[in-house]
């Protein structure tokens, strides 16, 4: 159970310096990609959607800076109601949260509402070797609240990585390169850059 229930009450409790906001909107892109535990969260997340976002898509990522009990910064999905996160999020089409997941060996597990999406996503990686799994596992990232849902398509996609997975910078590579062809098929790209950095 997260210990806030919004970032209200995270504001409220915890100091300044402890959490960092960053967000880069692509001007024209329709697409953007997201890490909302990342930092020191769920760890090498932000650096993963960072990655997979490049110089064509929108990021956003909700980055724990606490020395210790990052997860405390934890806000659930279907909670998560960062302001600036959730605005950014509404003016984009397709929506790509990137998460970490318990697990001792390396998986991927994809949910969402968008289906086509997923699946599209799940067969480019299995072109460069990666199986991910669409179902049957508790991370199906359905609820309309979700903020992979919030876009103004109303259906996103949840990627949930492992440690093991994580940390293999070679499987990185290949799941960043599918996600992006799997994007890239569905819109051009952008036309400028806007930075906005927000720091607490």
């Amino acid at each position: 159970m997260d210990k806030y229930a919004s970032f209200a009450e995270l504001c409220a409790a915890e100091p300044s310096g402890h959490f960092e906001i960053a967000c880069e909107e692509r001007i024209g892109s329709q697409v953007i990609v997201i890490a909302p535990h990342g930092g020191k969260i769920e760890v090498h997340t932000s650096e993963i959607a960072r990655a997979i976002a490049g110089e064509d898509f929108s990021y956003y990522s909700f980055n724990g800076r606490k020395r210790r009990n990052n997860g405390d910064l934890h806000i659930t999905s279907h909670r998560f109601d960062e302001p600036s996160g959730v605005a950014l999020v509404a003016r984009h089409r397709w929506v790509v949260a990137v998460h970490g997941c318990k697990g001792d060996r390396p998986r991927v597990l994809l949910g969402g509402r968008d289906a086509r999406l997923k699946l599209d996503i799940a067969e480019r990686l299995a072109t460069r070797g990666i199986q991910a799994e669409t179902g049957g596992h508790e991370y199906q990232g359905l609820a309309i609240g979700n903020i992979c849902n919030r876009g103004a398509g109303a259906a996103g996609v949840q990627i949930e990585l492992t440690m093991p997975f994580r940390e293999r910078s070679d499987a990185v590579s290949e799941l960043v390169v599918a996600v992006r062809d799997a994007l890239l098929g569905r819109t051009g790209t952008a036309r400028g850059l806007q930075r906005i950095d927000a720091r607490r």
